[in-house]
């Protein structure tokens, strides 16, 4: 595939597919030396969150109706490159129980993988959307986005998201909870803000008033609620308790979804614009809101700044990997001794073995840096912690697939090879034998270099060759060794050494 480049020397097209709960969107923009120029944004009203039934199963007609607007995208998508490009799912395909088909079918039809980011996560990256969007004053911000699924809340100061929550509300849930059948009754509009007000008070002291300077909205809603302000006061307004209190008189008077007939209301948004008020009003009274700025800045700008960090080797999961170290009192250098050999052995048997992606090379790494984090809670089955910590906690910058990938591999990296808590992706396997490898040989947490260590992989088969003698001087190692091919036949993998340096009948153990 050849990389997609603007008109200019040194110019690479980036793009982020935000497939939200309520809309799907797509933009495109052109990176020259740093720079963001947008080139092109697709947005398409897909109503994920409409599909979900009560035991919260994507319905047909819905995840077709969205595959068809993914086509669209798809097209303009084909000519970027995967590193070039990053696609998110939200809170609908986090709840969506009957999801890995359509994910399928998903990435088929944009030829990109689809990443499932968790609610932090999504908050992170709103953020930072955010906060490219508006001129960085310096103060602490609240940032609040309302989206088809979940609301978002955020506190931060310049690029930096300092705590997040993500709450499963949003406007298409609870316009079809509270106003299902299209009437709109004071009553419903005040159950449905204190059911709003109910799902966000755990989260008040957090974001209460005094612990920002300035309130910042994003989003369909919340943009919604400003232009409407702005068409009933005649000029450009802030948002307000008592403003909102107007647009929402202003539907009780409609009566029904099908008489609502407000300036700066498009009619694709009346279905869930409800819902969508009903939560932001519960929000600025929880909360202390007295006036609200929306920005045009969201998830899918927070993805292209996140993505242009990747591209030019600024990645937040580095730094995410980092203060895990940190935290958890990870010995460095010794982390740093498996992660150079397992990446060595990696360059060795990539294109035989089908680990070309860089992600491979990424997500090896860091799981060799993080494979003793478990060890902070305890030396005894500590790869078991490790896995625990890794599966369940916030790691910004990381998808729900790749955080449990790197879960897996750490589990993974010792003792028995946990088949009973698969099944595991063919990369994931072999990666761990690489991992379980370079951990082995640094058994001895030695300074000094280790010999040159060949490796070759084919299919089921791992050789590895040391230079004359060596095992012998290494009896432990040998001994181990000897252990880990025996661990590896449960996987069904075959770990042969070097006939001259260690006896066959020794592997098989």
């Amino acid at each position: 595939m050849t990389e997609a480049v603007g008109p200019g020397t040194g110019t690479t097209q980036l793009a982020a597919v935000d497939l939200g709960s309520n809309s799907f969107h797509l933009l495109v923009a052109q990176e020259t030396n740093g720079r963001i120029q947008v080139l092109d944004t697709i947005k398409e009203m897909a109503r994920l969150a409409e599909g979900l039934d009560d035991k919260n199963r994507l319905s047909e007609p819905v995840a077709d109706r969205a595959l068809a607007c993914l086509e669209r995208f798809g097209q303009r998508l084909r000519s970027l490159q995967h590193r070039n490009v990053r696609i998110v799912g939200t809170n609908t395909l986090r709840e969506a129980h009957n999801i890995r088909a359509f994910l399928n079918k998903a990435e088929a039809a944009l030829g990109h993988p689809v990443e499932v980011i968790s609610g932090r996560e999504e908050a992170r990256l709103i953020y930072l959307g955010v906060s490219h969007s508006i001129e960085d004053n310096y103060d602490r911000r609240l940032v609040v986005d309302i989206g088809g699924g979940s609301t978002e809340l955020i506190l931060g100061r310049h690029f930096e998201a300092e705590q997040t929550e993500s709450i499963s509300m949003g406007c298409v849930s609870m316009s079809r909870v509270r106003f299902g059948d299209g009437r709109i009754r004071a009553g419903q509009f005040k159950q449905a803000v204190d059911i709003a007000c109910q799902e966000l008070t755990p989260f008040a002291r957090t974001f209460e008033r005094d612990n920002w300077d300035t309130a910042i909205g994003a989003s369909g809603t919340i943009l919604t609620a400003q232009e409407v302000l702005s068409q009933m006061n005649g000029e450009q307004t802030a948002i307000s308790l008592d403003g909102l209190e107007s647009i929402k008189n202003a539907l009780i008077d409609a009566g029904h979804v099908d008489k609502i007939s407000i300036v700066g209301l498009p009619g694709e948004r009346v279905p869930v614009f409800p819902g969508g008020l009903a939560i932001l009003l519960a929000i600025f009274k929880t909360l202390g809101i007295q006036t609200m700025q929306a920005t045009s800045g969201a998830l899918r700008e927070g993805l292209l700044y996140d993505l242009l960090g990747r591209v030019h080797h600024h990645d937040v999961r580095e730094n995410s990997v980092r203060d895990l170290c940190t935290r958890y009192h990870i010995d460095l250098n010794h982390g740093r001794r498996v992660r150079e050999l397992a990446i060595a052995l990696l360059a060795q048997v990539a294109l035989d073995w089908g680990l070309t992606d860089p992600n491979h090379q990424l997500m090896l790494g860091w799981a060799a840096e993080l494979h003793e984090i478990g060890m902070d809670i305890a030396h005894s089955q500590y790869h078991k912690h490790g896995g625990y910590l890794l599966q369940h906690m916030d790691l910004p910058g990381f998808s729900k697939l790749d955080q449990m990938e790197l879960a897996s591999m750490v589990r993974a990296h010792r003792r028995r090879f946990p088949t009973e808590e698969g099944p595991y992706a063919e990369h994931t396997i072999r990666l761990s034998v690489l991992l379980r490898i370079a951990v082995v040989l640094h058994r001895n947490r030695l300074t000094r270099p280790l010999p040159h260590i060949a490796i070759d992989a084919l299919n089921d088969r791992v050789s590895l060759r040391f230079p004359e003698t060596w095992l012998a001087d290494h009896p432990l190692t040998q001994l181990d060794l000897a252990q880990e091919a025996r661990y590896l036949t449960s996987i069904s993998i075959e770990l042969e050494i070097d006939a001259d340096q260690m006896q066959a009948d020794s592997v098989a153990g």
